[in-house]
Formats: structure tokens, sequence, C-alpha cells
């Protein structure tokens, strides 16, 4: 079935990569296999990393369906989008309905992008990973392919955005060789693997990265590990966590908010 919707997205995007002055950069785009599917795991720092990420199958002649929170397919202008471009939605009350959709699309050929750390990154640096993208591939038979973007969280990332007047804003993507992992490998056991694989790529891309903060107050896009004045780890973590402890609040709440 001929692509109508994905094609036109990936023109607006480029066009507003280029008007928010990004100088994005590739490498490994050649790991991305020309056919069957594969399950491209992402780093997530900042609000386009899907976006940007997924422009590193182009070369290969592919499209990724990302893997995306089902609140934005019930969105009047986003939803439509999401559907046309055969991303995939979920539910966090059901995942296993999300895990079988993700299944069927990598069986079927399709690339499904996934976040393993399954939200953004306070640090800068990797949060533990759930288990569900080794399950799919796995489950599959498909391959990993790990998936590093670094500056990003410079453009836009919470409660942070890009002045419109900063040009040439350095965005580097690495596409890492495919993973290839059994049910021998152990769902945990493939899941540290990912990990593993992906901390050495993210530490390269950080410490190989064309541009340096301006001043003592343009360093809070760098890792603590760095000298950066970004959270650490274990602080970020935390923070993660009394997000999604608010979040489960809210949702617990929410019947009872809609009968007052």
């Amino acid at each position: 079935m001929a692509e109508v919707v994905y094609p036109p997205v990936i023109v607006t995007a480029k066009a507003v990569f280029a008007a928010l002055g990004l100088r994005r950069s590739f490498t490994g785009t050649e790991h991305v296999p020309r056919t069957g599917g594969a399950v491209m795991a992402i780093n997530h720092t900042g609000y386009l990393d899907f976006a940007i990420a997924g422009e590193a199958a182009l070369p290969a002649d592919r499209l990724v369906r990302f893997m995306a929170k089902d609140e934005i397919f019930r969105h009047r202008v986003a939803g439509p989008l999401m559907r046309g471009m055969k991303h995939i939605p979920v539910d966090r009350d059901a995942g296993a309905a999300s895990l079988v959709a993700a299944v069927r699309a990598l069986r079927a050929g399709e690339i499904v992008g996934v976040f393993p750390e399954a939200t953004m990154s306070p640090s800068w640096e990797l949060l533990p990973f759930k288990q569900g993208t080794v399950r799919m591939a796995v489950e599959a038979g498909v391959p990993i392919l790990p998936t590093v973007v670094w500056g990003s969280q410079r453009v836009s990332t919470y409660g942070r955005r890009k002045p419109l007047t900063q040009r040439r804003l350095p965005v580097t993507v690495t596409v890492g060789a495919p993973l290839r992992l059994t049910e021998a490998d152990g769902i945990a056991g493939g899941t540290r693997q990912l990990r593993e694989v992906m901390t050495a790529m993210l530490h390269q891309a950080q410490e190989s990265y064309p541009d340096a903060p301006t001043g003592p107050d343009d360093r809070w896009w760098l890792p603590a590990r760095l000298g950066g004045t970004a959270v650490t780890p274990e602080e970020g973590l935390a923070i993660v966590n009394a997000r999604r402890k608010k979040a489960a609040r809210l949702a617990a709440t929410e019947p009872e908010r809609e009968t007052t």
C-alpha cells in the first residue's frame, strides 16, 4: 500500500529542522536493513528524538513505525497523522496488546522504533531499560538497531527550548551494528546487553560532540560525568520515579474527578 501521510510529514519535519538551524549528522546508517523487520532502540533526552532518529532509516529507503503513548492517537490533529504513518499506540493499562501489535509489525517486515527508557532522561545518561524492547525482538526473531541521539536536548526538552536565534546547533545520530538476541540470551540478560552497548555508544557520542558550552551558564546540557550541571543519573532516576508516581495518582483519581 502506498504511503500517503508519511512522506509529506518527513518533508515538513526537515523544513522545521532547517528553520530551527539544526546541523544533523548521521553515522552508521548502513546498519539499517533495506528489507525485513528490526527494532530501532533509541535513547531519549528531547522531544524531537523520534523524528531525528527516524531520519537515519531514510538512506535505506525505510520508514520507522514508532511506539507512542495512546493519548497522542486520541488527539484530533495528531491522531490521524499517527494512524496514517502506521505508528503503534501504547496503552499503559494494556501493554500486552501493544506488544502483540509491535511483534505483528516486525514480522510483517517493518522497522519499529522504541525508547527502552520509556521516558526522557533528566541526567542525559541512560535510565534503566524496560524489557519490552528485547522481548519483542526475540519473539519476532528480528535484530535490534541500537541508536543514540545526542544534542537534541538542546533543541527541546523538559522546561527548555532552543532560542530561535541560535543557529547551526549540532545533533548527532549513531546507529550501531545490529544486535541479534535469542531466547538463550534471556530477556533480562539481553536487556542488560543492549543497555551496555548503548551506554558505550552514548559516551562516545557525548565525548566526540562537535560543540562546547559557551560559558558557565551553558553547561546545563552536559552530563555531570563530563562536568556539566545536569543532575546525576541517581538524581535523574529519582525525578523520573516521582513523576511516574504523580501520574499514577492522577490516573487513579481521574474517575472521581469526572463524577464531581
